[in-house]
């Protein structure tokens, strides 16, 4: 997104949360749930209206100089706490220690919220307000903070300045410290309606049929189903992935990163035992499922995946990964019981 860009309106469950939350006291908020739930929509809601000149029922009034002011990424009070990869991918400025760092290449933009950052924002809650209606510190995805990070935002969250609010978006609470947790308010993300998801990814361009595919494959998250619209990937694929895996198609998934191989295969294992165990399967229908895998095998294709997982982001060859990924697939979904 541009720096530039103004936002699009939230979908109404994002609205609907925005009243909820902004109805009830609080100086620190925890967002948690799975992705595609609008964690960072909903925190980025809440600021927008803590900090609002004219703030109404719904929210941000979305015209004041306030408002202006996040939408170009400016805002003197708003505080954006997030891995250096993620700030660059939203269009948020780095700090300028940082941003010189990485362009004079002495080392790469961090995947993890760096403790650096975390001392500017402590420093950042002590200090006045710029235009007057307090400020706000938004820490998105939170779980990246490591514990040296966390522990920086703690000492803040126990004695917090008095004109300060924070907003945590995680979509891994767990991972996050009790402490942290129980400093906050928590608010568990609500599930958007599947007739309300798909009526808001048409209205993002995504046809009927389309729009239906990709909350299947996405086991109805609405923004991890236009994240795979938008990807380039083609919805109309889904369908015919896990016969492609059971034949070792590994020539399917060339337009795919790693970790969208590495989901969509934890996906069909799931689903894979979901039917041994006499259940529904979630991201797929049954009628494209093959395989007849037990179990036992299931689970260890599982467990597998798990491991690659935590270390997807070390250097390998993301060619040689995909094709032990795909052949390890194939041989479990070739099985015999």
């Amino acid at each position: 997104m541009s720096s530039e860009a103004t936002p699009a309106s939230p979908p109404p469950w994002i609205v609907a949360q925005t009243q909820l939350l902004l109805a009830q006291r609080g100086h620190a908020w925890l967002l948690h749930g799975p992705s595609g739930l609008g964690q960072y929509g909903l925190a980025m809601a809440l600021a927008r209206a803590w900090l609002c000149e004219q703030p109404g029922e719904d929210g941000a009034c979305g015209t004041c100089g306030s408002c202006h002011a996040i939408d170009v990424r400016t805002h003197a009070d708003l505080c954006v706490l997030m891995p250096e990869t993620t700030l660059l991918e939203m269009g948020w400025p780095l700090g300028e220690k940082a941003q010189s760092e990485i362009d004079d290449k002495k080392r790469k933009a961090s995947k993890e919220i760096r403790v650096d950052a975390m001392r500017d924002t402590v420093e950042f809650a002590q200090r006045t307000s710029a235009r007057g209606r307090g400020k706000v510190v938004l820490v998105f995805p939170a779980e990246q903070m490591n514990t040296i990070t966390a522990n920086a935002l703690l000492k803040t969250l126990e004695e917090p300045p008095g004109d300060v609010k924070f907003v945590l978006a995680s979509e891994s609470a767990h991972q996050l410290l009790p402490t942290i947790r129980s400093r906050c308010l928590g608010h568990a993300m609500r599930w958007p309606d599947a007739q309300a998801s798909q009526q808001w990814l048409q209205s993002r361009g995504f046809d009927a049929t389309q729009a239906q595919l990709l909350l299947k494959a996405m086991g109805g998250r609405p923004e991890d189903a236009a994240a795979f619209g938008a990807s380039g990937r083609d919805p109309s694929a889904w369908a015919v992935l896990p016969k492609a895996v059971a034949r070792g198609d590994v020539g399917f998934f060339k337009d795919w990163s790693i970790a969208q191989t590495l989901d969509a295969l934890h996906k069909l294992c799931h689903d894979l035992m979901a039917v041994q165990a006499g259940a529904a399967p979630r991201f797929f229908a049954r009628s494209d499922l093959v395989g007849a895998a037990s179990i036992g095998a299931l689970s260890t294709w599982a467990q597998s995946l798990s491991r690659t997982m935590r270390t997807m982001d070390h250097p390998f060859n993301a060619g040689l990964m995909l094709e032990s990924l795909v052949g390890k697939a194939q041989s479990v979904l070739n099985s015999a019981h």
